[in-house]
């Protein structure tokens, strides 16, 4: 373990992480709070796993694999919403499906591709937030800036469908345009932090933050807004996390998202209960109230 000091800021591979971070650390929660209230908390995960299959084909092309993983990302997609709006497969068996159809047909990609092999898969895998170059982070901030321009910009609409969408319907929105947008969005933002926490750990970065600022807020703009902190919170606390204990970023980042949440949960509920106590009605006056019913 380094020993601790204010010079861990000074190597470039970690201000290009450390930024990186922070960019997906935004994003990640921005779609994800409209996810979670479709209750489509996974879909990051069946994206994430069509994804992979773009950085295989990417990597077999001998093609820019984040600029291939965004392409069929987004064709997954807007898959899950064709199948989802008609109704030919309910949103489960469809997210089933890109998971192991996505997983599988990378896997198999890189198999049949004589430059590639399963060792370049595990840095989309797992992450390797260490390893992004200035063109990553270029990339990333592109991306990111993109996403976050529609998912605050369009809050407004996108939380309506989202929270009914019969209702949207009937106040005139274009139901079927925003739901594509949301797919767009989420797909574009598992690209993006796929280099931060891998795959497999994508879904976690976007519901984690969103549970946690639930558990603080019922209003949908402070949770947004609070979901957004604790993204980049998690992220930059992550990130100074590994380099100081060497360990992975990406799940570094994820542990302590996940113990922030459960932390923030047990004060909840000692708030809940203390609150509970204070509102709760004597046990005469309950008394009382009974025999008058009775009466």
């Amino acid at each position: 373990m380094a020993a601790l000091s204010p010079e861990f800021l000074q190597p470039p591979f970690m201000q290009r992480a450390l930024l990186a971070a922070i960019l997906v650390g935004m994003t990640a929660p921005a779609i994800g709070t409209y996810l979670v209230q479709r209750r489509m908390a996974l879909m990051g995960d069946g994206i994430g796993h069509v994804a992979l299959f773009g950085v295989a084909i990417g990597l077999a092309l001998g093609a820019a694999p984040v600029l291939t993983a965004v392409l069929v990302a987004t064709l997954g997609a807007i898959a899950i919403e064709i199948l989802r709006e008609r109704g030919t497969a309910t949103g489960d068996v469809a997210l089933a499906l890109l998971f192991y159809g996505g997983i599988a047909g990378g896997v198999v990609t890189i198999g049949l591709s004589a430059g590639a092999s399963n060792a370049n898969l595990l840095a989309y895998l797992f992450g390797s937030l260490t390893t992004v170059s200035p063109d990553d982070v270029w990339l990333i901030a592109i991306l990111a800036g993109l996403v976050l321009a529609v998912t605050l910009g369009l809050s407004r609409w996108l939380f309506t469908v989202c929270h009914d969408e019969e209702y949207a319907k009937v106040a005139g929105l274009p139901v079927r345009a925003l739901n594509m947008v949301i797919a767009i969005a989420a797909a574009v933002t598992v690209t993006v932090a796929m280099r931060v926490v891998g795959v497999l750990l994508i879904s976690a970065l976007m519901v984690v933050p969103v549970a946690t600022a639930q558990q603080l807020s019922r209003g949908f703009r402070t949770t947004l807004a609070l979901a957004l902190g604790l993204g980049v919170l998690y992220a930059v606390a992550g990130v100074i996390f590994s380099y100081y204990a060497d360990t992975a970023p990406g799940a570094s980042i994820v542990v302590l998202g996940i113990l922030g949440f459960a932390v923030v949960s047990v004060l909840a509920a000692i708030n809940r209960t203390i609150r509970s106590q204070r509102h709760r009605p004597e046990l005469t006056e309950v008394y009382e109230d009974d025999v008058i019913i009775g009466r």
